[in-house]
């Protein structure tokens, strides 16, 4: 089974029951960190209610895996490395947390799309 890193961007579309995105869910092994939690509680929260949210939350919550510190030096310096291309803190960490992981980086994000170890999906 194929091991996935789901960005924010990939979680809400399987939420939303994007087609391109729902086969992956259910055919991968998900990894994710608290930060993209964080960002998908927020999401939901706006799009669905707190309720929603939370309800997911609770569901998505045994996928997160911890990072260290030296993964947060590694990030930031890929997001240095990679400053014009504006990506967040958060798919900074989850981008080096899928590699160091052996998954593949699942986005939508177009600031991905031609990156290594992405899997870029619309």
């Amino acid at each position: 089974m194929r091991k996935l890193f789901f960005d924010t961007y990939a979680l809400i579309e399987t939420v939303a029951g994007n087609p391109n995105f729902l086969p992956l869910a259910k055919e991968s092994t998900i990894i994710l960190t608290q930060l993209n939690l964080m960002e998908f509680y927020y999401q939901l929260s706006l799009a669905y209610g707190a309720k929603v949210a939370q309800g997911y939350l609770e569901r998505y919550e045994e996928l997160c895996v911890p990072f260290s510190t030296e993964t947060i030096m590694e990030a930031m310096d890929f997001r240095k490395e990679n400053k014009k291309r504006k990506l967040s803190y958060a798919d900074c960490i989850g981008y080096t947390v899928a590699k160091k992981s052996g998954a593949l980086f699942l986005t939508g994000d177009k600031e991905f799309k031609d990156l290594p170890n992405v899997l870029f999906v619309k």
